[in-house]
């Protein structure tokens, strides 16, 4: 059987999927169709089928496992927890619409409180209250339908988790403890985390495929956007939502920190330092006056820099080190020495451009979570291996270098690769040939930054930040050609975040 998967990940996949070309009606329409199927095989249609549904996508499926149902013969009765005209899912609103269109062949019953709920019979019932998305305490009339469920001497079918189990947990929820305690329990695409655990309601499990490919599962989409981020709440103050530190800039560059800076202010982060060679400090403060920056003594970063950055060190929730940086002898060292100073206070690092060259020297796996980001001809540097044209054999050689160096990797090119070190694998198709100005992997990594800086973990951020910023590549390039500067892709930053899917206009991959 297939590793389990949490609800967060099924719920990513499932909207990639639309993103790919496989739509939620489809993916609605083969969930239903396949717990109807395992029911036609275990019982004649002279059976009673009773199926309760909720206003959610789980109710959309059972919508299609009673039509199913009545297209097979059985005498089907369906109980809506709540009213149709309340059902906000579009693929569950259109199974409702043509389950209502069959008329008086299916008995429908809209509960919205428990004094009217009815007095069914039935041989075989249906679960289709909650799915997947479902925490903490099942609430009226949901509760009361459980309880009625649990009463009857029927078969039990629960569409892919029982209501009121925690499908990551497997634990019930606190409204007393109440769960359907399913006979048979019709999971889809992969079986979820918790119901291995609560295994007592899950009763017989069946796992159907529903017309997801597993290799969906690699392909960075909308849904990957959806995960990463914080959910702001009210009474959060400045710094609730992350501080990031971005080091980097030398006597020659100027404009790669600040363009990284911008791009994590950009995802949402409250606060970000850039600390700069104090030659560049002003013009660093000049382009902008949201950027806090610090003057770092020289020309270009030493290792006596170290010390004037420790006092932010503890303040910070991630570092981006690298755009801009230079290669100067003494940077080489800086470097070396402040990768060992972030590795002892444990906070996430980034390594971009210079700062992948200067690590190159003295590489090793780090403590704490890194996250590299080069493209192809930086990895040869980085690693003395030559990336080729195939996926496969790159895949191959960058799950290797993660290992060794206990990090996610982010290789740019045509179709970026992110691998972990656990071996998950991710490949991203944004972006297009007009992104080969300078700059644009600068945005990337201060894309990635604020998202760590949010305490999204490396491989989410390198996944979410390289559909970001490919996908305001692409908007960018739509409306201005090849002829775009990296600073126009921050203004598209908040537009992707604010809708993923926005990008189907501009570029299917």
């Amino acid at each position: 059987m297939n590793t389990p998967i949490s609800s967060r990940e099924m719920r990513a996949v499932e909207v990639n999927s639309e993103y790919f070309g496989t739509s939620l009606l489809q993916l609605m329409e083969n969930a239903g169709c396949c717990v109807a199927q395992a029911i036609v095989k275990r019982f004649s249609n002279d059976k009673r089928v009773v199926v309760f549904c909720g206003l959610g996508g789980n109710g959309g499926d059972g919508f299609v496992v009673a039509r199913h149902l009545l297209a097979h013969g059985y005498s089907v009765t369906v109980v809506l927890a709540g009213r149709g005209r309340d059902i906000c899912h579009v693929a569950a609103a259109h199974n409702w619409r043509a389950l209502r269109a069959v008329g008086d062949q299916i008995c429908v019953f809209e509960v919205c409180d428990s004094s009217s709920m009815p007095v069914v019979e039935a041989d075989v019932v249906v679960d289709a209250l909650l799915g997947t998305g479902s925490k903490g305490e099942l609430r009226a009339p949901v509760l009361q339908m459980v309880e009625v469920v649990n009463s009857l001497g029927a078969f039990k079918v629960a569409v892919d988790v029982p209501t009121g189990v925690d499908a990551d947990t497997g634990e019930v929820g606190s409204g007393g403890g109440v769960a359907v305690r399913a006979d048979l329990t019709v999971t889809f695409y992969k079986s979820k985390v918790g119901l291995e655990v609560a295994r007592r309601f899950v009763g017989v499990l069946e796992v159907c495929a529903i017309g997801l490919p597993l290799e969906f599962e690699r392909f960075v989409g909308p849904g990957d956007v959806g995960l990463v981020g914080m959910s702001r709440f009210l009474g959060g103050h400045k710094g609730c939502f992350g501080r990031l530190l971005v080091v980097g800039g030398s006597s020659v560059f100027s404009g790669a920190p600040v363009l990284a800076s911008l791009a994590a202010l950009r995802t949402g982060v409250d606060i970000v330092y850039t600390a700069v060679p104090e030659c560049v400090a002003h013009e660093v403060a000049a382009l902008s006056p949201d950027l806090i920056s610090l003057k770092l003594t020289g020309e270009n970063l030493c290792p006596y820099n170290v010390a004037e950055l420790e006092p932010y060190l503890s303040g910070v929730d991630a570092i981006v080190l690298g755009p801009g940086l230079g290669l100067d002898a003494k940077t080489f060292d800086f470097v070396k020495k402040f990768v060992d100073r972030v590795e002892k206070a444990g906070k996430p690092l980034l390594l971009d451009a210079d700062g992948i060259k200067t690590f190159a020297t003295c590489k090793r796996p780090l403590q704490s979570p890194l996250v590299l980001t080069p493209h192809r001809g930086e990895y040869q540097i980085l690693t003395g291996q030559k990336l080729t044209g195939d996926v496969k054999k790159s895949i191959a050689l960058i799950q290797q270098t993660a290992k060794e160096l206990n990090a996610t990797l982010l290789v740019k090119g045509e179709t970026d690769i992110i691998c972990s070190q656990e071996g998950r694998v991710k490949l991203n198709f944004t972006g297009n040939a007009g992104m080969t100005v300078g700059g644009t992997g600068d945005v990337l990594s201060g894309i990635v930054g604020g998202l760590l800086a949010q305490k999204t973990t490396p491989f989410e951020a390198a996944a979410a930040g390289a559909f970001i910023n490919g996908a305001c590549g692409d908007f960018t390039t739509a409306n201005k050609g090849n002829h775009i500067l990296a600073s126009d892709l921050l203004e598209w930053i908040p537009k992707i975040f604010l809708d993923p899917m926005s990008h189907l206009k501009v570029k299917h991959p």
